[in-house]
């Protein structure tokens, strides 16, 4: 894990510093409680804000409280120690719990949030809507936007054919994605997300025009074998997925005979980058 402070949320605090550590076996972030803490009270001393908040938060047998961590962080005297952190979801809840009016921004926030999630329920083009506009707030154009809406309905048909298959749930889709991508680019989807300087943003958000249709292939060849070939169980399918990749690998090495250079890039379309990267 490293150091470093994340611009993006250092925006959502107004330019304040959180200090924050980067989980990469997670894939999460843990920020700096006391931080925090100081961004959304007055307090003078926000180590003893913090210190009374989490005796009551004890006392209560909260939850956040179980889910508080220590790890060492740069600390202003320019000395690594302990400090309490908590992970995104954990931070959110936080938030929830500290009663001052610099928090109130936040509150609204998060409520407005949970209100959108419960329109979607009722109407699902809302979130298909929200998307949109993300991506366009991105700097994506419409007609890359709708190539991704389509890649997106492709994998939930390959996912799909896996569930049909004996496949279970989250972990093993990615156990048979990693097959694919390793076969053809020689990277886990993990590896091939540091390769490119990514953390939590999706990796296909961040590929080239080659390097998505490449995947796409792979996904595609392997739902097509799988189909034809019913295998049965996560070690048989781990093996449609190889195969699946293995089309993808001999058209990129194809391509990359013709055009005398490797297709897979560290190119992203982030429009920020990370401190500790910078370095």
């Amino acid at each position: 894990m490293q150091n470093n402070k994340l611009e993006t949320i250092t925006n959502l605090f107004q330019g304040s510093e959180i200090r924050s550590v980067w989980d990469s076996d997670k894939e999460d972030y843990y920020f700096s409680v006391v931080d925090v803490i100081g961004v959304l009270t007055n307090a003078n001393i926000p180590r003893n804000y913090w210190s009374d908040l989490k005796r009551k938060l004890k006392e209560e047998g909260s939850e956040l409280h179980e889910n508080i961590v220590q790890l060492k962080m740069t600390s202003r005297d320019g000395k690594m120690r302990n400090t309490d952190v908590l992970d995104t979801e954990g931070i959110f809840r936080l938030i929830e719990s500290v009663p001052s009016p610099k928090a109130e921004p936040f509150k609204a926030w998060l409520a407005k949030l949970g209100k959108e999630k419960v329109d979607e329920v009722f109407d699902p083009s809302k979130g298909i809507d929200q998307m949109i506009d993300f991506y366009l707030m991105k700097g994506y154009d419409l007609d890359w936007i709708k190539e991704r809406v389509n890649a997106i309905i492709d994998r939930k048909i390959l996912t799909g054919t896996w569930k049909e298959l004996g496949i279970n749930g989250n972990k093993e889709y990615a156990i048979l994605t990693n097959e694919i991508y390793k076969e053809w680019s020689g990277m886990t989807a993990k590896e091939y997300k540091k390769h490119k300087g990514i953390r939590k943003e999706n990796l296909r958000d961040n590929m080239s025009d080659i390097e998505i249709a490449l995947t796409t292939l792979g996904e595609i060849a392997t739902k097509e074998i799988a189909k034809e070939q019913k295998p049965q169980g996560l070690k048989e399918n781990m093996n449609v997925a190889r195969r699946g990749g293995h089309a993808a690998k001999v058209a990129r090495e194809d391509i990359e005979k013709n055009l005398g250079k490797s297709v897979i890039t560290k190119d992203n379309n982030l429009n920020y980058r990370y401190d500790d990267l910078k370095k």
